[in-house]
Formats: C-alpha cells, sequence, structure tokens
C-alpha cells in the first residue's frame, strides 16, 4: 500500500534509489474517449532508463490502472497522457484526490489536444487549487539533471514554450502538468517519432527527474 512506500527516500541522486525491485511505473486509465493508452514504449523506456541512471530496479512491464481503482495505492507513480477528452466520475475524482493527499503522485503529459479537458477533470479532483507554472528554479527541475531553463521542447506542436504547472497540496507537489512539450514522445522508441538522440535524452533525463522527485516526497 501507499504508505508503506511512502517511507522510501532517495538518499543522493548518484547513489542507488531503494525502490523495491520489480515495482512498476503506473499509467492512468481514464474515461472519456481520450487515448489515454497513447505512447505505448514510453513507460518501459523510462523505467529503464531510472534503472539505469537512478540506481532503480522498475519491472520495465508498466501496469495499467483505473482511476477509480483501489489499485492507485500501489504505485508510487502515476503517468497520464492523451489527445482528447478526460473524464471523472465523482468517485474517481474522490479516489484519485485520496491518493494525491496520502502521498502519491500524477505526472500529466498533453499529448496535444488534451488541455481543455484535463483542466476541467483535475477541477473535480481538487477545486480549490489552481494550475500554477512552475519557477524554473523549483527542486522538480534540480534532481538527478539540472534543467536551469524548465522544461526541455521536444515536440514543436504550436510553436509554443513548453510549460510545467503544478498542484500544490500543503506545500507539496502532488501533480505535475507538462504542456507543449510532450515528454512521452520523447520517452517511446527512437523509430517512433524519429526525434533526435539530444531530444529524446532530454526526454528522458526530465523524466527520471519526476520519478526520483515523486519517491522523494
Amino acid at each position: 500500500m501507499l504508505f508503506l512506500f511512502l517511507l522510501l527516500n532517495f538518499l543522493t541522486p548518484v547513489q542507488p534509489a531503494p525502490v523495491p525491485a520489480g515495482m512498476k511505473l503506473a499509467l492512468l486509465k481514464y474515461n472519456g474517449g481520450g487515448d489515454w493508452y497513447a505512447n505505448p514504449t514510453a513507460l518501459p523506456n523510462l523505467a529503464r532508463y531510472c534503472n539505469q541512471n537512478l540506481g532503480t530496479a522498475f519491472d520495465p512491464d508498466y501496469a495499467t490502472v483505473e482511476v477509480g481503482s483501489p489499485e492507485l495505492f500501489n504505485f508510487p507513480f502515476l503517468h497520464m497522457t492523451g489527445h482528447g477528452n478526460v473524464v471523472f466520475s465523482d468517485m474517481e475524482a474522490q479516489n484519485l484526490r485520496q491518493y494525491l493527499i496520502a502521498g502519491g503522485f500524477l505526472h500529466i503529459d498533453d499529448n496535444y489536444g488534451m488541455d481543455p479537458f484535463v483542466r476541467v477533470a483535475m477541477k473535480k479532483v481538487f477545486p480549490e487549487l489552481e494550475f500554477t507554472e512552475l519557477p524554473f528554479g523549483h527542486e522538480i527541475y534540480r534532481q538527478k539533471f539540472n534543467f536551469p531553463g524548465g522544461l526541455p521542447k521536444i515536440h514543436k506542436h504550436d510553436d509554443k514554450p513548453p510549460r510545467g504547472y503544478g498542484l500544490m497540496w500543503q506545500g507539496r507537489l502532488i501533480c505535475f502538468y507538462s504542456f507543449e512539450c510532450d515528454l512521452g514522445d520523447g520517452w517511446e522508441d527512437q523509430d517512433v517519432h524519429n526525434d533526435t538522440p539530444e531530444a529524446r535524452t532530454q526526454a528522458l533525463r526530465m523524466g527520471a527527474n519526476l520519478v526520483q522527485y515523486a519517491f522523494q516526497q
């Protein structure tokens, strides 16, 4: 359960992370018709990268968990992506809220077209909170890898600068939302999007920072 793995902490960026062998990253499955299943090679590659660079021992075969499932509490790191509609029922919103308040972490990655829907959905989860852009000095940009200019730009889309938004609960970042960035595309196999090695490395490094941050809270 979540309360067990909340005791796990990263000691320093260069030491092996005390993550139980075989733990999985998790992909969030939601309703509404959006393609929650986009980027199927992203999380396996991120898990392998973390294993190589953070000393973790993740199972690359990621888990898929529904928003309203009690299984949510078995995974310290949730990844959510897609291009379209997102709908949370009252029960699902309450379950996700409890998970995040209890110490879980959600990374939302707009794969282009998700923004107007996910903001409404997350407002149902935390009606009292607003997404705020995180300063470049925030610790999520200063984990194993340093990103002094914030998120890397992986895909062009509307040619807007990448933005990293957060939801804060009692001083803790519980949800990180990457917008106009497409980190998940950068995590995918190289032949999926033909991204440059430099872009993929930057995306994976930022993903590793997200994972490391989630485990040290």
